[in-house]
């Protein structure tokens, strides 16, 4: 066997993952094999089950409408990626058939998606400026840019790193059951990074608006440097190109107003961008726009489908950070509004499977020089709302995107770029009316408006990809924080039934009589421990350690009994010479002044009246009586750290020495688990103080197996046996 792996020269690696393939295979033989199939190509599951009558025209019709829209978006969108245009068609095309064959939702549209797009070009303009290509001319002070070997450059970057993130998505995430990550993406977060990504979006197709060219910046506030830039740039601006925007983008939203006035009347919506671009096109096209008024129009289209290319592995080392963030933005949009359609129409979304969709669409993508993916709102609103029911009407948008390369393409290559930035301005309107989530969260949840404040903040500042690996830390920071400063309550119990809440929040809650429950709103952990056991000082009108420390004194200077008889033996027997008795009194009035000066005689001793008062032990700082037991309700609890283990045992030792006895209740099973491996129970410490719920603690307690509180203070004068004897 060795020496069949050593001539076909397998590495180490290599060997592995045959050996982990093998045993796969083994173990998913038979019924498990076809399951474990049909997960992993869900297109053999539902398609032999597919409703034809009822399916069809709807998914018909859905599937045209939303490919019409794949043009001019996909156009578009590959300005974001700075590409030239075609490859946004080639984008709109791969990736959806992967999708077809692997997805599980059967509404959302995937392609071209603005914010995947500028974070794409964030990626192409850093490895491939346009200062790498420029030619110096035949005059000393002239220089032209050679846009064709930057193009060509820049796509194959695009397509290598959204090749990586594909990689990232099925293997690091997907195969390895990872879908959780989303969990981290919240939706003030979510809706904040796509607000700033539009921005971003916007700056980005300035440049296009006014016919400029500036520098460009990357890294932290490159934002800020590229608007400062712009600005200094406008006395240069192209005036035919600025008319043309201005008058597309007012075209635009007035037609989109229109439609949507129309849209309860017309079962289609109206190709308001298809529309456009051709009207664009042909206007361009008869006033020779290009020629005569300088304006930077999509030039070359070449019709047809490109062969595979292999990824540039050289440059994968300097994509890593780019691709992951890809990866994890790109399944966090689509798998957000995926669960929102499934949720809506009563069907499951496997996200795990949606990881392994997506990331086969955009590593198999990226060998057609396509780049990253995610799904639309927009185009996903229009399948719905034009009777897309299934994975369907994704294929039949794929095949009209794919008429459109064979045939029409060529058709817009007069088409000018600023109608694409237009087109750009018009769809993120939504995406800025998201600004209105601040007024909102202001209302209901401050903290979710801090992270939507900051998100913004922080991905306005950095890169789109920095950006959000800033807002996630920022986000699992206000959820420490709010752990950290939790709800502390004394629970009071409702008249005549087993109900306790909180005493504060409720008027007909009444506390139980020498028993003291506390809760706490958070988990214990050793971020607020400390806060824990200062909360419960608070709440129960005692510090212990105060009140230890003061009793420790007060044994110092206790006389026990025994010793008090001895003290008066030895009194007595000093003045049976005098033939006087010692007097005794109830108070220590002269007893200090008697000491003082010597004269045992008139000494005097104090004996408490009431032993059973001083017994009753108050607390040395405050008139509050301790409570004869406290109970810990730990139903907020889900875990334990070894800090909570141990703060847990320090307040039963502390109070168990004070007199009070501490009862735990509602325990999950994993936190007592946490407290036998921390050795919280042992022989004098047993699993009876565990209770299954308040109510049955609370029985016990009042039936008399929980201690007294016997705090015994025994305070007589200055008087020393010692000193006496």
């Amino acid at each position: 066997m060795f020496e069949i792996v050593k001539k076909m020269q397998l590495s180490c690696s290599s060997l592995c993952f045959i050996i982990f393939s093998f045993s796969l295979f083994i173990r998913c033989t038979g019924p498990r094999f076809k399951s474990c199939f049909l997960s992993f190509v869900p297109l053999l599951a539902w398609l032999p089950r597919y409703p034809f009558r009822e399916n069809a025209i709807g998914d018909l019709i859905s599937g045209i409408s939303v490919g019409i829209m794949h043009l001019p978006q996909g156009m578009a969108y590959a300005l974001l990626a700075a590409v030239p245009p075609v490859f946004g068609l080639y984008s709109s095309f791969y990736p959806i058939l992967i999708y077809f064959i692997f997805g599980t939702s059967k509404h959302i549209s995937v392609g071209t998606y603005a914010v995947m797009s500028v974070m794409i070009g964030s990626v192409t303009e850093r490895l491939a400026p346009d200062s790498d290509f420029v030619i110096p001319g035949n005059d000393t002070n002239s220089t032209t840019l050679d846009i064709v070997s930057r193009d060509a450059e820049r796509v194959k970057i695009a397509a290598t790193v959204t090749f990586l993130s594909g990689i990232f998505q099925v293997l690091l995430l997907g195969l390895v059951r990872f879908g959780f990550v989303v969990t981290y993406l919240s939706e003030p977060l979510v809706r904040a990074y796509t607000t700033a990504a539009a921005i971003h979006v916007i700056v980005s197709q300035l440049k296009y608006s006014f016919g400029i060219n500036p520098q460009r910046y990357s890294g932290p506030l490159s934002l800020i440097y590229t608007v400062i830039e712009v600005c200094a740039l406008l006395g240069q601006t192209n005036i035919g190109t600025l008319v043309v925007s201005i008058v597309t983008i007012i075209g635009l939203v007035a037609a989109k107003e229109l439609s949507a006035l129309a849209a309860h009347k017309i079962p289609i919506p109206i190709p308001v961008e298809l529309i456009t671009i051709i009207i664009a096109t042909v206007v361009s096209w008869q006033m020779d726009l290009k020629t005569e008024y300088r304006v930077e129009v999509v030039g070359e289209i070449p019709s047809g489908l490109q062969a595979p290319v292999a990824p540039a592995v050289s440059l994968l080392g300097s994509m890593v950070g780019d691709a992951f963030a890809l990866a994890v933005v790109g399944y966090g949009i689509a798998i957000s509004l995926g669960r929102i359609f499934a949720l809506k129409y009563a069907y499951k979304v496997d996200s795990n499977q949606e990881l392994i969709a997506l990331g086969l669409s955009n590593s198999i993508g990226g060998l057609f020089n396509c780049f990253a993916i995610s799904c639309s709102m927009s185009r996903s609103m229009v399948q719905v709302s034009t009777g897309g029911k299934s994975q369907v009407a994704g294929a039949i948008s794929a095949v009209v995107i794919l008429v459109i390369l064979l045939k029409i393409g060529e058709l817009f290559e007069e088409l000018p770029k600023a109608v694409l930035a237009a087109i750009i301005y018009v769809n993120l309107q939504g995406m800025m009316k998201q600004f209105g989530d601040i007024c909102s969260l202001w209302r209901t949840n401050k903290v979710d408006m801090v992270v939507w404040v900051m998100t913004l903040i922080l991905t306005v500042l950095f890169n789109p990809d920095m950006g959000l690996a800033a807002s996630i830390a920022f986000s699992i920071l206000t959820v420490v924080f709010r752990t950290q400063l939790p709800k502390y309550s004394i629970l009071g119990q409702v008249p005549g039934t087993d109900i306790y809440k909180p005493v504060e929040d409720y008027n007909q809650v009444k506390e139980t009589p020498g028993i003291m429950i506390f809760r706490s709103s958070a988990t214990l952990y050793f971020a607020n421990a400390e806060m824990y056991i200062d909360a419960l000082y608070e709440k129960t009108g005692v510090d212990v350690a105060k009140l230890l420390s003061h009793k420790k004194k007060l044994e110092q200077r206790k006389r026990p009994r025994k010793e008090l008889k001895k003290l008066l033996k030895l009194l007595r027997f000093a003045f049976e010479d005098t033939g006087e008795e010692p007097q005794f009194s109830d108070t220590d009035e002269s007893g200090e002044e008697a000491e003082a000066n010597g004269d045992v005689h008139k000494l005097s001793v104090k004996e408490p009246k009431d032993v059973a008062a001083v017994e009753a032990g108050p607390d040395p700082d405050t008139d509050t009586p301790l409570p004869r037991a406290i109970i810990l309700d730990l139903s907020p609890v889900n875990f334990l750290d070894t800090v909570g283990v141990k703060t847990l045992r320090n307040i039963y030792k502390d109070y168990g020495e004070a007199g009070v006895q501490v009862y735990l209740c509602d325990c999950q099973r994993g936190v007592v688990e946490s407290m036998e491996k921390g050795d919280f129970f042992n022989e004098k410490v047993t699993k009876s103080i565990l209770f299954s719920s308040v109510h049955d603690a609370v029985l016990y307690c009042q039936q008399g197996n929980s201690k007294e509180v016997q705090y015994i203070v025994m305070s007589y004068t200055h008087t020393r046996i010692s000193e006496v004897s």
